[in-house]
């Protein structure tokens, strides 16, 4: 067989992803190393670090070049965190597999405080994330929530500099970074409710790319991709975009899921919410529902 190349990012969390990624691909079908490479793909995402996603393009900025090259068959598949995916793929694409999730949660990371509610009064947070801080505003409105993009390493750094006195990140990057010894404490999904498709790894290729969809059915995890469409059934319905204040969670198990979906105004005072339960194999369209009833309940406070 050909080499399969798996397109990724190039930063850590990215390259770990995809590794993580070509282990399963090698055990599941006994391939040696050296029959998958790894082609790291710089992205408009990546070359843009000093302005908020929501300002120069959203999330699509992340993925483009990635599938660019998929349609190019310069590789074969694409590596991808899902809470990054634009809520549409581009025709003749799909989301061939989901690797098992891992911690939706947020972290919230600072020297200063164990939870939110110990942030001093009017402390400063850092977030690019238009959910994040409209969901930190609806908690704490005396926090001033100021724009903050970077790694991991970053991050820290500008939290010991004092440009901030707390951030969040994902929970779910720093424990398959081995970071968890950042984490100040673990954000209850009462308290802040995860990105849709928060800490999962969806695995991109063409529709059109019978063998290497093959491939990747053997190493799929059917709950996390249950709960995914569910998500981004919601984030569909919703138009969303990182424009858009909206969380999205799905929990399955025993054949059934429970999700919880909303969207905020993005100075938090508005937040329109609505849960739903059912059997598993009607997840997307529960998703799609969410959506549909938060977007009309939601009306011109919520359209982007």
């Amino acid at each position: 067989m050909p080499k399969l190349k798996i397109g990724t990012r190039g930063s850590p969390l990215a390259l770990y992803q995809a590794n993580e990624t070509k282990s399963r691909l090698m055990a599941a079908h006994g391939l040696p190393d050296e029959d998958i490479e790894i082609v790291v793909i710089t992205t408009t995402g990546d070359r843009i670090r000093d302005r908020p996603l929501s300002e120069i393009g959203g999330k699509g900025l992340f993925t483009k070049e990635i599938e660019e090259a998929l349609f190019a068959r310069g590789i074969h598949l694409a590596v991808h965190s899902m809470k990054d995916m634009p809520a549409r793929l581009p025709d003749g694409l799909v989301m061939a597999a989901l690797l098992p999730r891992e911690d939706a949660r947020d972290a919230f990371l600072s020297p200063v405080a164990k939870t939110i509610g110990e942030l001093p009064e009017g402390a400063v947070a850092g977030s690019s994330s238009v959910r994040r801080g409209a969901q930190l505003k609806r908690l704490r409105p005396d926090l001033e929530v100021i724009p903050f993009r970077g790694n991991v390493e970053t991050r820290l750094r500008k939290l010991a500099d004092g440009v901030a006195q707390a951030t969040f990140l994902a929970a779910a990057g720093l424990k398959r970074l081995g970071l968890e010894d950042k984490i100040a404490s673990l954000v209850p999904t009462d308290v802040m409710l995860p990105a849709v498709a928060q800490g999962c790894i969806g695995i991109e290729t063409r529709a059109d790319d019978a063998a290497t969809r093959e491939l990747l059915a053997a190493i799929n995890h059917e709950p996390s991709a249950v709960a995914v469409n569910c998500e981004r059934a919601f984030l569909a319905a919703l138009d969303g975009s990182c424009r858009t204040p909206l969380a999205g969670h799905a929990v399955t198990g025993n054949g059934a899921v429970r999700f919880r979906g909303h969207a905020l105004t993005p100075d938090g005072a508005h937040c329109f919410e609505t849960t739903r339960e059912g059997a598993a194999v009607d997840a997307e369209r529960m998703g799609r529902e969410a959506g549909e009833q938060v977007k009309a309940e939601g009306g011109s406070l919520i359209a982007f």
